[in-house]
């Protein structure tokens, strides 16, 4: 590939650095992006930018590029903060680093590089991009190590949008980013990888989400509909959670406590009409195993639905792909797909992403499972 100017979104982390580190190697003219999404308490422990953002400064002069602070606070909670808890008021899981790549890292930063001259972009995501010249469409592709691969995360991206991104890290494995770090003397190169959902940080879920959601109480019942308890709201709770759930207190005459057998308990199913968290004994309850699911806002990286309907689904970040069915109705926003073995814990709100091998098809957000 030709030099081109590109700018790439340095998050502070060692993934980003040493994708800006490759590509100034390769001779591309390399201008560095720090991304400010969120703004509230971000002085806390919990999540503070301001270390990343100095984090992502040394880098950037470790490695001689120039790097531009540039606030995304406001349209993060607009596209997908807002979006995040309106998911949970309805009972379902989302997940917002989905929603992030989407509206913030690949439109928001996308059209700011663009307006910076930029030719192509880059990100530090574990994913490859390639261009399919017998298809004539541009396809994105698993990162080669299967531990840290993140198209999951990636597959609402359109053809525009993978035809100006480069992921330099998605060809290499996370200890030979690590080895490169450290070779080239990066601050970062032993950073701790960041995990959970950027703007809770480190603390304790519930405690964020009580912050911007009302405590609902209602029953717990397990599937003989016996009460045990009481939930604090369903919306703090997720299909298939065994810790927090507290099955302690009022339950009514007769009912049993903490289960005759030993199996743990897990969250099943949540009725909103009735307001109830119903709990389930035995990691396979059939409560627990679905066959198929609907999705809704459905998406496809080429821009059209696949003609192969024998295709391979993920329910969740970290599963191994299990074979499926794809089926297409009347209705361009929706999808089904249906499970030659029994999925665990298949949860509304998350991402149902569809494979073709290593090449990610798209997919969409879980409505419906069965």
């Amino acid at each position: 590939m030709k030099p081109s100017r590109v700018v790439v979104g340095l998050s502070g982390g060692v993934d980003s650095a040493v994708s800006a580190h490759l590509l100034k190697q390769q001779g591309h003219e390399v201008v560095g992006i720090f991304m400010k999404n969120w703004e509230d308490d971000d002085d806390s422990e919990f999540c503070s930018s301001r270390q990343d953002f100095l984090d992502a400064a040394a880098v950037a002069d470790v490695i001689g590029i120039e790097i531009e602070h540039v606030n995304f606070a406001a349209e993060y909670r607009d596209r997908v903060f807002a979006e995040f808890l309106r998911e949970y008021q309805a009972g379902r899981t989302p997940n917002p680093d989905v929603l992030c790549n989407a509206e913030i890292k690949f439109k928001a930063f996308l059209d700011h590089a663009m307006r910076l001259g930029a030719e192509k972009i880059a990100t530090g995501h574990y994913a490859r991009a390639r261009f399919n010249a017998e298809r004539g469409r541009h396809e994105l592709l698993k990162g080669l190590d299967p531990s840290k691969d993140q198209s999951y995360f990636l597959h609402r991206l359109n053809q525009a949008q993978i035809a100006t991104t480069l992921f330099p890290v998605g060809e290499l494995h996370k200890t030979e980013v690590r080895r490169i770090a450290q070779e080239i003397g990066l601050p970062n190169a032993k950073k701790k990888d960041s995990t959970g959902i950027c703007f809770i940080g480190e603390r304790p879920f519930r405690e964020f989400l009580n912050r911007y959601l009302a405590q609902a109480p209602g029953p717990i019942r397990d599937d003989r509909n016996r009460l045990l308890g009481e939930h604090v709201g369903l919306s703090f709770y997720t299909l298939g959670q065994r810790k927090g759930i507290g099955i302690g207190g009022i339950k009514e005459k007769g009912a049993r406590r903490g289960g005759g057998e030993h199996e743990p308990w897990f969250v099943a199913r949540k009725d909103l009409a009735t307001n109830t968290l119903y709990i389930v004994q035995g990691h396979d309850h059939p409560w627990l195993l679905s066959h198929s699911l609907q999705a809704d806002g459905a998406h496809w990286c080429a821009g059209e639905p696949p003609s192969r309907l024998a295709v391979s689904a993920k329910t969740r970040y970290r599963q191994a792909d299990e074979a499926c069915t794809l089926t297409l109705g009347s209705d361009p926003d929706r999808l089904q797909l249906h499970f030659d073995a029994p999925q665990w814990a298949v949860t509304p709100g998350q991402s149902a992403v569809l494979y073709d091998g290593e090449v990610c098809l798209g997919g969409g957000f879980i409505a419906t499972v069965d």
